[in-house]
């Protein structure tokens, strides 16, 4: 609800040129830090995975999972984990590609997007509810509050979808290989 007072707030703002500018200027930084930030946090990530202590450490989360544990009936613990780590790399590149290319960016961020999306399952896979402190909703620090932090990590991936989908509507361009 607008209050006489929000909307003299609503008037002098759009009235300052300078408040305008200051704040697309933060939003354009921010949406460059969230991108790229996806970039650096999937990029490291996947480079961990190719240790031995990433590998041990995702262990409890992908054999609890409905999703994931088949893996590790072919799969060892490190085979898995450096699968993992080369495709966290190569979803990392393909987003840090969107200045050069918005179908790259759209795959890699819809890839992040899913990628988080599975890592959240975890969450009601894995035990991690801590029981000391009565069970849900009390994350343990061990599991919980590792995956609760893909909730943003998600948001980001979408809005970078759908910025880079929305750029390759606007100028229809066709996916590569492909002929209009």
């Amino acid at each position: 609800m607008l209050t006489s007072a929000g909307l003299s707030d609503a008037r002098d703002n759009r009235a300052s040129g300078a408040g305008i500018e200051v704040g697309l200027t933060a939003q354009a930084i921010g949406l460059t830090l969230a991108r790229y930030g996806l970039v650096v946090i999937l990029g490291w990530i996947g480079a961990m995975k190719f240790t031995g202590i990433e590998a041990q450490g995702i262990q409890p989360l992908v054999a609890h999972s409905p999703l994931m544990s088949w893996m590790y009936h072919f799969l060892t613990i490190q085979q898995f984990s450096n699968g993992l780590g080369v495709v966290e790399i190569t979803i990392a590149i393909l987003i840090a590609l969107r200045s050069i290319s918005a179908w790259a960016g759209a795959l890699g961020s819809a890839a992040a997007a899913l990628t988080f999306l599975t890592t959240l399952t975890f969450l009601f896979s894995t035990p991690g509810w801590e029981p000391s402190l009565g069970g849900f909703p009390a994350l343990s620090a061990s599991v919980g509050g590792f995956l609760i932090k893909d909730i943003v990590l998600l948001g980001a991936s979408i809005w970078s979808f759908g910025e880079s989908w929305e750029t390759l509507s606007r100028t229809s361009i066709s996916p590569p290989g492909r002929r209009s």
